[in-house]
């Protein structure tokens, strides 16, 4: 097993569909991420070339420690999309298995989530990656959710946890939702603890946490290594910054009208840079959205922006609202 190095507690991204691309983990970065995940990648996409699939694979230097995160079903093409991973430019800080996306496309493929319903085939995935990237300082994480099914027996974290780590698994994520609940409230702290209490690996926890407040609270009562931020991360990468002053006792200063506004400028000029001004444009809508939600006069600011396809003219609306 390769020991995966953390700060205790790191903060860290947690990997989000369509959102944690380079960009976005570059700034929640600079805003405080210890650690980063990257968007869920096809081991099979992957294996089989596809040039989009290895470009939403690749870690910038200016990122790191980012890991890398796979899903399937198959052990042989997850080991063999591990090995590719390990050969990449900058190298991921670990290979995370996902076993928690409740998507139904991901689901109806058995991948993801439904994994938790076949726990020794979960566990021979992650055994045939950590084989795969033997020889190199490369950990085998996984992320997984409290179960497949709300019912007492569907909730199999620990379980599962347990097999993982003994297959090998260096570091567990537990979100506290079972896929049936998808990301209905509430987050069941009581399982995070209970994998915590089993395993002697770490053990992250994800699932709602909004505030400094809710970091503190399932730190304090699950034991757990750290937290993992979704999607109170989007638009808001002050939220790593927030978490960090409630953890050391000090007073969180929330980011200005213009401050949001300067950061939503540099994420879509980031996003252009790196696809190109259509997809680039395109992508920057929602994360602009986001950026800017709450704000008066933000549902009219927001029209604008999802009708508009010129980036000079989206940088124009966004600016002309900072006035």
């Amino acid at each position: 097993m390769s020991v995966i190095c953390i700060s205790t507690p790191t903060i860290s991204l947690a990997p989000m569909a369509g959102a944690s691309d380079h960009a976005m983990r570059v700034i929640c970065k600079n805003h405080g991420a210890d650690f980063c995940t990257t968007e869920m990648i096809s081991a099979k996409a992957w294996c089989l070339g596809d040039k989009k699939t290895r470009a939403l694979a690749m870690i910038g230097a200016d990122e790191a420690p980012t890991a890398i995160q796979l899903f399937g079903r198959d052990p042989e093409t997850i080991a063999k999309a591990a090995g590719y991973a390990a050969e990449s430019v900058v190298p991921p800080a670990a290979i995370d298995i996902n076993m928690g996306c409740p998507a139904p496309k991901i689901v109806k493929n058995g991948e993801g989530s439904a994994l938790m319903r076949e726990p020794m085939l979960a566990a021979e995935i992650v055994r045939a990656a950590v084989r795969a990237l033997s020889g190199t300082n490369i950990p085998v994480t996984v992320k997984m959710r409290s179960g497949f099914e709300n019912s007492p027996s569907g909730k199999n974290a620990r379980e599962l946890a347990l097999l993982c780590e003994d297959a090998g698994c260096s570091l567990i994520t537990v979100h506290g939702r079972t896929r049936e609940a998808m990301y209905s409230p509430p987050v069941d702290l009581d399982i995070i603890k209970e994998v915590k209490s089993a395993v002697s690996i770490p053990v992250i926890g994800n699932g709602d946490v909004k505030s400094g407040t809710d970091a503190l609270k399932m730190l304090e009562y699950t034991g757990c290594d750290g937290i993992a931020v979704g999607r109170a991360a989007l638009g808001n990468p002050w939220i790593f910054e927030e978490i960090k002053c409630t953890l050391s006792g000090k007073k969180f200063i929330p980011p200005t009208k213009s401050e949001r506004i300067s950061c939503a400028i540099s994420h879509t000029d980031a996003l252009v840079a790196e696809k190109g001004e259509r997809v680039g444009t395109f992508e920057a809508r929602k994360h602009i959205a986001w950026y800017i939600h709450g704000l008066r006069g933000a549902p009219q600011v927001r029209d604008k922006i999802m009708r508009t396809e010129s980036y000079t003219e989206m940088k124009e609306i966004i600016k002309s609202f900072d006035n």
